[in-house]
């Protein structure tokens, strides 16, 4: 290890001591009170009815915004309900509301008694979800830009014009390999430790962090055009570890859908979620490529990562995870994390992430694939194993010569015959 890497080595480790598991107890007490909170999909007002540019949260001056209003409360008062927030959610018709239920009956009963209610399209309870990380100790530099040949990708494609939409926690701006990466930024918990948190950050690098300019690391799809949509918030105030909502996700694919982007990065997991699923459909319907990290304590991956359509991804060396899961880079991999540092992470969260950016760089040379499309190019080249039962990682010199028709490392792999989805 040269002096250089020593130094950094140490200061990362001091950075990395810090970071925490997620814990129930780590949660503000306000938070604790999402157990208690219901979504209620009210129908939509007719079509001419558009949410207001800033997504402030409320509904514009326009008619229908007194009568909408008026039909939650009443639902709210009928089943002892107090409404939070509301939100519109134009791409499935519904506006959706948040409500509390201050008393003691039991969120299931209060759920099978809404949904028989004509003016309720449907209701569900609110689910918590958590980000996909681990903060282990470091071990040696395993750079991506090695395993996946990055240098020679990046002569083919950089991922560029393709919007990649990020749902997370929040990413710090100013970050020295993070300038000027981020085209777009949205808010969608609006309480807590605010923008600058380390998962999401973490993230960021791993997709798009700035190559060539001498400090820290080269994104996967440093050309690409990242829009960082923080639904996710750090639990205890510091480190990896954080907690999304069921309401604060949905808000986050309904900015997605309506920004056109070509891919939605999902690093979280929790259980199956109505309101989100349906959010999912219409983003595969769209060509949407989405991509979920696994939860490898869960026997189907968990969700959203086990949606159908969505690409799911493992960590390399991980166990006991789904047939269908994609491995990627997942452990002591170095990146972008807050206070213009850089650190080691590891977990699946980041393995979605390396996949994440390796799928930005594939749309840049087919726009139109479809998910499918995409599965099929990255799946054959992931199933092998080795002899001590370690997933063999995603090729992307061959992913990326298959779909470009080109040479991608050194003609190691690939053939020279032009794929049908190049242009």
């Amino acid at each position: 290890m040269t002096a250089r890497h020593l130094v950094l080595a140490v200061v990362l480790s001091a950075c990395a001591a810090a970071c925490a598991r997620v814990d129930r107890a780590d949660l503000p007490s306000d938070d604790v009170a999402l157990e208690r909170q219901l979504l209620v999909m009210l129908r939509a007002a007719p079509p001419h009815f558009r949410p207001d540019v800033n997504y402030a949260g409320s509904y514009d001056a326009r008619t229908g915004r007194d009568a909408r209003r008026r039909i939650a409360e009443g639902v709210a008062s009928q089943y002892d309900l107090r409404i939070v927030h509301s939100w519109p959610m134009p791409a499935l018709g519904v506006d959706c509301f948040v409500m509390a239920a201050p008393g003691d009956d039991a969120i299931a009963r209060i759920v099978d008694r809404m949904s028989l209610d004509p003016r309720v399209e449907s209701v569900q309870a609110m689910n918590v979800f958590h980000v996909l990380a681990h903060d282990d100790p470091l071990y040696s530099l395993q750079p991506s830009a090695t395993l996946w040949h990055l240098a020679d990708l990046h002569r083919i494609t950089t991922g560029r014009r393709v919007r990649v939409a990020e749902v997370d926690t929040g990413v710090e701006m100013d970050h020295p390999d993070l300038l000027g990466r981020v085209a777009l930024t949205r808010d969608f918990v609006e309480r807590g430790a605010g923008n600058a948190e380390d998962h999401g950050t973490a993230v960021a690098g791993i997709i798009a962090a700035r190559p060539d300019d001498g400090v820290g690391i080269a994104g996967i799809a440093p050309d690409a055009s990242l829009i960082a949509l923080r639904a996710c918030w750090q639990a205890g105030g510091r480190g990896l570890a954080a907690v999304c909502s069921s309401f604060t996700l949905a808000k986050a694919l309904q900015f997605a859908l309506d920004e056109r982007v070509d891919v939605i990065n999902l690093s979280v997991g929790g259980p199956r979620d109505r309101l989100l699923e349906r959010l999912l459909d219409i983003a595969l319907a769209r060509g949407i490529t989405i991509v979920g990290a696994v939860d490898a304590e869960v026997r189907d991956g968990g969700f959203p990562a086990s949606h159908r359509g969505v690409l799911a991804v493992a960590a390399d060396d991980a166990h006991d995870i789904p047939d269908n899961a994609l491995p990627g880079p997942g452990r002591d991999i170095p990146t972008t994390i807050t206070g213009h540092k850089w650190g080691f992470v590891t977990g699946s969260s980041f393995a979605a992430a390396h996949v994440t950016g390796l799928v930005a760089l594939l749309r840049e040379l087919a726009p139109n694939i479809s998910p499918q499309q995409m599965r099929d190019t990255l799946a054959p080249q992931s199933v092998s194993r080795t002899a001590a039962g370690r997933r063999v990682t995603i090729d992307a010199c061959a992913a990326v010569a298959a779909i470009s028709g080109t040479c991608a490392c050194a003609c190691a792999v690939a053939g020279d015959t032009k794929s049908p989805l190049a242009h």
